[in-house]
């Protein structure tokens, strides 16, 4: 049994598109007498239409080598709101999910878990395929589909008796900025070696860091990107944050 973890006043509902599971419509645990029946699926209806999830990722990524990385650190520091109390760290393990149904483009679904804070709760993420149409090469971010849920560990097992295949795993351990709603990671991403467990038996994939800088928010939000820019623009020359087109990379580099 897998257990999701609900906020307050929050609804999320994740369709998958898979013939033996269907979407169930939960009654609410409190209702007042002589009042319609709502249920989570109506809740989130609302906050649809309402335009209030912030279920869009805007994302700009960049790489900055190993020698370079505690100038960018220190200018991050310098930067960002958390300046007194410095950058969060984190030390996570990643596994990537995908799933087919009736279309050619797979549903992505990631796991990750804490390690440095194992009793934390889970974190099953979906991420969409980048939006491609009129206007998109205009945009200075990619733009796609995320929805994040906290869940309990049988998480894994659920995605596997699901029908979902993992096609990779890693660690990530680095640091976390935040600037207003910019949330700034700069990553090492390490391979993990077959029958160790995920604290030990890596090795770092490359002599660089992965710097993301990303924002959550409603759809059509689209001047956001232009904030981003302007973020990115005083962290040049030490890294390029760019918009990544993944269809140009060779299918070993895509993520």
């Amino acid at each position: 049994m897998v257990i999701f973890f609900p906020l307050p006043r929050v609804a999320l509902v994740m369709t998958i598109s898979n013939p033996h599971f269907r979407c169930c419509r939960v009654p609410s645990m409190s209702q007042d007498w002589g009042s319609p029946a709502t249920t989570a699926f109506d809740s989130l209806t609302a906050a649809l239409r309402s335009n209030i999830i912030p279920n869009q990722e805007y994302l700009l990524q960049g790489s900055v080598l190993d020698s370079a990385v505690e100038i960018l650190l220190h200018r991050l520091r310098g930067l960002c709101d958390n300046v007194d109390s410095g950058p969060e760290t984190f030390h996570d393990h990643e596994m990537c999910f995908s799933i087919r149904g009736n279309q050619n483009t797979p549903l992505l679904l990631r796991v990750r878990r804490a390690l440095d804070f194992p009793d934390m709760p889970y974190q099953l993420r979906y991420i969409g395929q980048p939006e491609i149409g009129v206007g998109d090469k205009a945009r200075p971010t990619i733009v796609r589909s995320s929805i994040d849920v906290a869940c309990s560990s049988t998480v894994v097992e659920f995605l596997t008796e699901m029908g979902c295949r993992m096609d990779f795993e890693y660690i990530s351990r680095g640091y976390m900025f935040r600037k207003g709603r910019m949330k700034i990671l700069v990553s090492k991403i390490f391979k993990m070696s077959q029958g160790k467990p995920p604290d030990s038996g890596v090795e770092p994939i490359s002599q660089s860091y992965l710097v993301e800088l990303s924002i959550l928010a409603p759809g059509g939000q689209d001047v956001i990107g232009e904030d981003m820019k302007a973020f990115a623009e005083q962290l040049k020359p030490l890294v390029q944050l760019e918009k990544i087109d993944y269809k140009r990379l060779p299918m070993t580099m895509a993520p």
